[in-house]
């Protein structure tokens, strides 16, 4: 009975690199892409169809998993997915071992091309930013909106407390993380000071959800190539911040041209308010949000303020489609 790529798509094994990946609130399937197989969660087409397309794009180091309870606050709302980048989560890493911000540009520009899901609404966070402006300069045609959570984009000098992620770009990097201790202990640190980075509170985290992330954390050690991923994209990250001409990042920041709610937080440590303000003057038709307690995933801290500003942009770009 398939007759298309994304019943094709919806019909891949529910199976990533990693295994299995843990039961849900939200189906999981592998859609098969140009060069990888990415690791995708969200709701049936039946419990969703007509609803607003919208795909939730992760950071450095995150996971479609990031977005689960922004999407909860969304059900009913929009039909969201997520995805994870490959090497990320439960996708493989790319088979051409490209893990720069082009290489994951054409990762979710396959994943689109592949479910015929675009254009869609694109919300993507830190690194997933940047992946979404560049996608939206480089293919309109896959891009409704834009809603950008503290994206990746060049800041120089950059704060001080974003310095240590820059450093997973130096060389020899991969062999000092490879030393880092999997034992309880070395794991639970880890732990608490990933969250100390990316939370403006992370004593406010349920112990329940730090018992996940160290378990995740315990289980990304586990994988051959997590650490040699995460140093790629790094300096995938790192070499974008640098390029010049038509592939500079601000550049294809300004020749967006579809809506963008920007979310910055407050007491984020690694990109700071004052690229909002540049943000806000670059991208042509641009709406701010700011949170004065949250980090860098304010979609987690907060995710109850963040869903009302999406639904309310979501409800202005649909009526100004309307309109026109």
């Amino acid at each position: 009975m398939s007759t298309g790529p994304q019943d094709r798509a919806r019909s891949a094994p529910d199976q990533g690199v990693g295994g299995l990946r843990p039961p849900g609130l939200w189906g999981t399937r592998v859609v098969r892409v140009p060069g990888a197989a990415l690791s995708v969660i969200g709701p049936t087409a039946e419990a969703s169809a007509g609803l607003p397309e919208v795909l939730f794009v992760h950071g450095l180091g995150g996971s479609a998993d990031n977005w689960t309870e922004l999407m909860a606050e969304l059900d009913g709302t929009v039909r969201g997915e997520a995805l994870d980048l490959p090497g990320f989560g439960w996708s493989a890493p790319p088979a051409d071992g490209n893990l720069s911000v082009n290489g994951h540009v054409r990762a979710v520009i396959g994943y689109l091309e592949e479910t015929g899901r675009g254009p869609v609404h694109l919300v993507g966070n830190s690194l997933g930013g940047s992946v979404a402006v560049r996608l939206a300069a480089l293919r309109p045609d896959l891009v409704r909106s834009l809603v950008l959570i503290s994206p990746a984009l060049p800041e120089l000098p950059p704060q001080r407390t974003a310095l240590p992620t820059g450093m997973l770009a130096l060389p020899g990097m991969l062999r000092l993380l490879r030393r880092l201790p999997g034992d309880a202990r070395g794991v639970e640190q880890a732990t608490d000071g990933l969250l100390d980075l990316v939370y403006g509170n992370a004593r406010a985290v349920p112990p329940e959800k730090r018992a996940l992330v160290a378990a995740e954390y315990r289980r990304r050690l586990e994988l051959p190539y997590a650490m040699q991923v995460m140093v790629d994209s790094a300096r995938g990250i790192v070499s974008a911040y640098t390029e010049r001409g038509d592939q500079a990042l601000w550049r294809q920041a300004a020749r967006v041209r579809v809506p963008v709610l920007l979310v910055y937080g407050l007491r984020d440590k690694l990109v700071s308010y004052r690229s909002a303000v540049r943000a806000c003057a670059v991208f042509r038709d641009s709406r701010l949000l700011v949170l004065p307690a949250s980090g860098h995933v304010a979609m987690m801290e907060h995710p109850v303020q963040v869903a009302r500003a999406v639904r309310e942009f979501l409800a202005e770009v649909a009526g100004r489609a309307g309109r026109g």
